[in-house]
């Protein structure tokens, strides 16, 4: 009599107990209500079961399986349905997603997407105008080097190390490295000499300005006398007089170490652009995914990142349409046949008096998994077809074929 009991306990008895958090492994859509025609979790899993207990060959053969084995196929059938359909949408719209912050978009689950990516580009942007010193997130700074000259050598630094003088002193960073963007090493504007008698132009304002009587005046009175363009070829005169004639102004910079050219005569201040390097790199990260940093405190996201943390939930049950409902009843019965066969492929053979009995565990495995690949293969090319680039190539084929509809229409012949 105890031997026939434990039977019936690993045995599909012909219906289950109830759904609930005991009978079911994570209980993630117990809760749920419906509207209207809608179905619940708990009858769609209850029913589910007498349905692939049937389609397995009960009454006519036994199950080797009980209520809560169904419950957690089907349970698994539903979360394998809420994962193919999450990976789609985040492949399909993570280019839209990066950069978002998550406290905003805590649940994208069921909700369409217009964005264009618009948010990743102005970030990128944002970056390309910091290198290019137009903007950007990061501060650019200005600060400047004191140079030592003197009419002896001996007195004249002419290297100087940025690095040095600028990240770790001013910076107050111990091994904090700067990046130099410009340097502000140049003669004085040739602008600023124009009016010099001795600048070599080969003309001196003054004497013009006595010979014309406007000894009294400001030099800039000069338009009175002279065109614009002339005050044009003497700045280039300057200029070529100082490039041919005396020492260029120039720098070398290796390793942020700036050497001065020509060696400097006399004291002052060499202005130059630079940032931290690791203000920049900072920018290039987005906060994204939780983590343990360094003191082993627990430090959340907050924004989107990539793959890991976009904010896909579980679609509701009650929400899955029939076309779902219909592959998650399939999916279930493959994983049931999964099972089922693991249970008989452990023990192959049942010995009975005269004979022993084969059992198909082996086959019912092979085919179960046969199946399960199709049907993942069946929904991906289904999501594949109604993706984004998908949907595009379709309405550009619809445009085509509606233009070439339109233009086989006779036109309208005007009588008057």
């Amino acid at each position: 009599m105890s031997a026939n009991l434990d039977q019936d306990r690993v045995r599909w008895p012909g219906s289950g107990s109830s759904v609930n958090i005991n009978t079911v492994p994570f209980g993630y859509y117990l809760n749920e209500s419906c509207v209207g025609a809608e179905t619940t979790f708990v009858n769609d899993c209850s029913s589910s079961a007498m349905w692939a207990a049937k389609r397995l060959g009960y009454p006519i053969v036994d199950i080797e399986m009980i209520d809560v084995n169904f419950y957690a196929c089907f349970e698994e059938s539903v979360l394998e349905y809420n994962r193919v359909i999450n990976e789609f949408n985040i492949v399909n719209n993570l280019v839209s997603l990066v950069g978002l912050p998550q406290s905003k978009y805590n649940n994208l689950t069921g909700l369409g997407m217009k964005s264009t990516g618009l948010p990743f580009v102005v970030q990128l942007s944002k970056q390309y105008g910091a290198e290019a010193l137009v903007g950007g997130e990061y501060e650019v700074k200005r600060n400047y080097i004191a140079i030592t000259g003197s009419a002896s050598a001996t007195n004249t630094n002419q290297v100087y190390d940025l690095n040095t003088l600028i990240g770790r002193n001013i910076e107050h960073l111990t091994g904090s490295r700067i990046e130099v963007k410009r340097v502000f090493h140049q003669r004085p504007p040739a602008i600023a000499r124009i009016y010099d008698p001795f600048s070599m132009t080969g003309m001196s304002y003054s004497n013009v300005l006595n010979e014309m009587g406007f000894a009294g005046y400001s030099p800039a009175t000069q338009f009175l006398m002279t065109p614009i363009f002339e005050d044009l070829l003497r700045m280039q005169a300057i200029e070529f007089n100082d490039l041919v004639r005396k020492s260029g102004y120039s720098f070398e910079l290796v390793n942020n170490k700036v050497k001065i050219f020509p060696i400097p005569t006399y004291d002052y201040k060499m202005y130059f652009e630079y940032l931290l390097v690791k203000d920049r790199d900072s920018q290039g990260i987005y906060n994204s995914g939780s983590f343990y940093n360094a003191s082993g405190s627990y430090v959340s996201s907050n924004t989107i990142g990539d793959y890991s943390n976009v904010p896909y939930n579980n679609i509701p049950y009650s929400g899955i349409n029939s076309v779902g409902k219909q592959w998650i009843r399939k999916y279930f019965l493959a994983l049931c046949k999964e099972l089922l066969g693991s249970i008989r492929q452990k023990y192959q053979t049942i010995p009975i008096p005269g004979a022993e009995v084969t059992l198909d565990g082996a086959e019912l495995r092979q085919e179960a998994s046969a199946e399960k690949t199709d049907l993942i293969t069946q929904l991906r090319e289904n999501l594949e077809a109604t993706g984004r680039k998908a949907q595009m190539e379709m309405r550009e084929a619809e445009s085509q074929q509606l233009q070439s509809t339109l233009q086989r229409v006779p036109l309208g012949i005007y009588i008057g």
